[in-house]
């Protein structure tokens, strides 16, 4: 599989998920966007993962590429790719899909429970995933 990720800032980068796709043979690739990076044609990638990082989805004039971020993402999502995001990646893609980012009253770190979405079940990725 030829894996994709978006990098945001220096270290936030793939670590353990790119140990993982070299030993699996998977091909591995990336858009560092805090250098300017451009993104890659969508016959380029199969898988595309969205890293995290410290600043938030609604910074684009402190991080002009944040527009363009989320136009790519989306349209990898119309490419049928499969998509992941980590943290800030997840928020990307949530909003680039319709859904709404506020910030947690509760604070952001540490372990949380997290609920699936009915329709998430039918997706191979997740069919065997508990509710919680």
């Amino acid at each position: 599989m030829r894996i994709h990720y978006l990098q945001h800032v220096p270290f936030e980068d793939p670590a353990n998920i790119g140990n993982w796709a070299r030993q699996k043979g998977h091909r591995l690739t990336g858009t560092h966007l805090y250098n300017g990076e451009v993104f890659p044609t969508m016959d380029r990638f199969d898988c595309l993962i969205i890293m995290g990082g410290p600043m938030n989805i609604y910074e684009a004039e402190k991080y002009p590429w944040l527009q363009s971020e989320k136009q790519f993402i989306k349209e990898a999502i119309d490419h049928r790719k499969v998509v992941l995001g980590i943290c800030l990646g997840a928020q990307l893609i949530t909003d680039v899909l319709g859904g709404k980012v506020t910030k947690n009253p509760e604070g952001e770190i540490g372990w949380l429970p997290v609920s699936f979405h009915a329709a998430a079940f039918q997706s191979p990725l997740f069919k065997n995933f508990p509710e919680k």
